[in-house]
């Protein structure tokens, strides 16, 4: 099969790989469509240290191409999604609840981290039957890719920001994830959402997913407006969704006293994030910072792709570009250096 690799940081390559078996309870998926994600590129640009020739990828959906022979109530030949996260489910962090995390620290996301992703004509899902979750007929494959990262992560940065019900949030960054937790943060019952975002693409999306108000940080510190927007008193919740020491301690100053800070940002750089002091109430102003990866597995999947279906969500606006998958290359270059307005590009196989 061929698949989109990391040779080593900084250098990609499509090669030949075998196709994958599957241990008993594992299943092997045949691709249909992927998507790229930034959180490529800073693999790429090495943040989770070097990798030689590990397959990149974590959001892709297609058919059951084998199963596992352990793997019930599914069959060869069903389409599926995978999550970006695909926990044991056995290991102490899974069982304490943190499957994201399972066994170490982020170490739920396999995929392109711990094992080849998902970027290939073939991939490997282990324990199918807590991973693999069916696509309902009505959701073309398209739609569906979007729940196995944007939507997940996007919807818990608002479910960890304990909006309060009318309450106001803010995100900082409408790229996809930004995106995501706007339109979450309408769904469970925010009264105002501010995006803070300066490119008219994304500023029309945001509108598009939710957002109340715009704040245009190149118009001016996005902190002040917010205080201005909210009479001073901040707003009850703030998402981080881009992964810069900047946004994050700008979450924190525009957020009033008692509310939370979501981080859902890859911080991808630098050895510490740090917290404006005062801005904190000195460590004393019940201000809550949370953080989280993707949450995955079949439940959660079977919800979000419960949204697609009933159409309450409709995630495909984001997808700027499409590429053939013996264009791959060329699409990771458009994402990786953000040209041509690209916001998110499908890959189809």
């Amino acid at each position: 099969m061929k698949a989109f690799v990391m040779q080593q940081i900084g250098r990609v390559a499509v090669v030949d790989k075998p196709i994958p078996e599957p241990g008993p309870n594992d299943a092997i998926v045949r691709t249909t469509a992927a998507l790229i994600c930034t959180s490529d590129s800073h693999t790429v640009r090495g943040a989770i240290g070097d990798r030689h020739n590990l397959t990149l990828g974590h959001e892709s959906v297609g058919v059951v191409h084998r199963l596992g022979s352990a793997v019930e109530g599914f069959r060869v030949g069903q389409r599926v999604a995978v999550n970006a996260i695909t926990p044991c489910y056995v290991c102490d962090n899974c069982l304490r609840g943190f499957p994201s995390q399972c066994t170490q620290s982020l170490g739920g996301w396999k995929f392109a981290n711990i094992k080849d992703g998902a970027m290939a004509e073939y991939f490997h899902v282990n324990q199918a039957m807590a991973n693999l979750a069916p696509i309902p007929d009505a959701v073309p494959d398209e739609k569906a890719v979007y729940a196995c990262d944007m939507m997940s992560t996007g919807f818990m940065a608002a479910e960890h920001a304990a909006i309060p019900l009318g309450g106001s949030v803010a995100v900082f960054a409408a790229g996809p994830v930004g995106l995501m937790a706007v339109q979450g943060a309408k769904l469970l019952g925010a009264g105002t959402v501010f995006a803070v975002e300066n490119v008219p693409r994304r500023q029309e999306l945001a509108r598009r997913f939710g957002a109340d108000e715009i704040v245009d940080f190149a118009k001016g510190d996005p902190v002040k407006r917010l205080l201005e927007l909210t009479q001073d008193e901040g707003v009850d919740s703030a998402i981080e969704a881009l992964g810069a020491e900047e946004t994050f301690m700008n979450c924190v100053r525009a957020t009033r006293p008692g509310g939370t800070i979501s981080n859902v940002g890859y911080h991808g750089e630098g050895e510490f994030v740090r917290i404006p002091r005062l801005d904190w109430g000195v460590g004393m102003n019940d201000k809550t910072i949370r953080t989280g990866l993707c949450p995955g597995g079949r439940e959660r999947m079977v919800r979000l792709l419960r949204f697609l279906e009933t159409g309450r969500v409709d995630p495909t606006p984001m997808t700027t570009h499409r590429f053939p998958f013996a264009e791959i290359e060329r699409a990771f270059g458009t994402m990786d250096r953000k040209e041509d307005g690209i916001i998110k590009p499908l890959i189809r196989f």
